[in-house]
């Protein structure tokens, strides 16, 4: 059942990606704005225009420069930037551990956070404490990340400058590294001041973006709890006698929490995109910080790879989602 859901799904996938690439391809192209006239110096005269053209193909029909393009990506080939002259693929493989670790941290941190308000909120839900803890959930609710983004700046970074401001890791912190995944290199390496440097430097970014999805997960396993609450199984409980921290946290939780893990990962997908704001805000090397960069420049050849790094990651995060609920619950693989 996994194996023909797995292949199921990665055929849906592949049609969705080659979809992702025919848009943005035919978008770029029909798009004002010409990439050559962005780079060309003001002394450059029409020949110069059109050699720069054929070198990036882009002298061809947009039939025949979908092809070679295409071509190019079936043997890894993403093209080469236009504004910073350096293979794509290169310069994804550089920024995009960047921004995974900074999005796994941001997952991990709004989950904690979210499942303590969640539970916190059920333990106490007849309470002023769970009023107050709704509507500071709310708010952080309300609020778009690049909004704390800048309220953090403003606090730990302005008026009691405590964190970083800016960069993945201090300029005069000289590390070799094996990877582009600095902050896993350096706790597998035991070298934990480096690690501490680069969470200071992250911790800004991390909590901009994890505090809505935080209330997204504690008022979504909420409701989960206070319907689980009210099962059988939890009624039987009560009866044995069994304390009101153990009904939620050993009974309820963690038959609630499924539906919520779900959800979770849906919207992890929507934090990832979520980085394109907050890392230029603070000058974040990731591929959200690349991406604003490609677009002012209108460097196509890299728009079309950061679309398709941002296209795989949604539909592997969404199909690991399929699959993991496949997987708990066969009976919907075979519905």
């Amino acid at each position: 059942m996994i194996a023909s859901a797995l292949l199921k799904r990665l055929g849906m996938a592949a049609v969705t990606l080659f979809g992702v690439a025919v848009i943005v391809f035919l978008l770029l192209r029909v798009a004002p704005g010409d990439p050559i006239a962005m780079m060309i110096g003001p002394g450059a005269g029409p020949e110069d225009i059109a050699d720069l053209k054929a070198r990036y193909g882009l002298d061809k029909p947009i039939l025949a420069q979908f092809g070679i393009w295409l071509a190019g990506l079936a043997h890894g080939d993403f093209g080469t930037s236009i504004s910073l002259h350096r293979n794509v693929l290169e310069l994804l493989g550089e920024r995009l551990p960047a921004t995974l670790e900074l999005a796994v941290a941001a997952l991990a941190f709004a989950m904690l956070l979210g499942v303590a308000i969640a539970v916190a909120s059920t333990l106490w839900r007849k309470s002023a404490a769970a009023s107050l803890l709704d509507t500071l959930n709310g708010l952080s609710l309300a609020v778009p990340d690049f909004v704390w983004a800048l309220a953090f700046v403003l606090l730990f970074g302005v008026l009691w400058p405590v964190l970083p401001l800016s960069g993945r890791m201090d300029p005069t912190v000289s590390v070799p590294f094996a990877t582009n995944f600095h902050l896993a290199e350096s706790v597998v390496t035991f070298r934990f001041g480096v690690a501490a440097d680069i969470i200071a430097h992250m911790a800004m970014p991390m909590l901009a973006l994890a505090l809505p999805l935080a209330a997204v997960i504690a008022r979504i396993l909420k409701e989960a709890l206070s319907a689980a609450m009210l099962e059988d199984y939890v009624l039987v409980a009560r009866v044995k006698g069994l304390s009101e921290t153990r009904l939620v946290v050993g009974e309820a939780l963690r038959n609630a929490v499924g539906p919520t893990l779900a959800l979770t990962g849906v919207q992890f997908t929507f934090l990832i995109g979520g980085t394109v704001i907050v890392e230029r805000i603070f000058a974040y090397p990731g591929i959200g910080n690349m991406a604003i960069d490609a677009v002012i420049n209108r460097d196509q050849p890299l728009i079309q790879g950061l679309v398709l790094v941002f296209g795989a990651l949604f539909i592997l995060v969404n199909l690991a989602i399929d699959l993991s609920v496949v997987a708990l619950n066969p009976r919907l693989d075979r519905g």
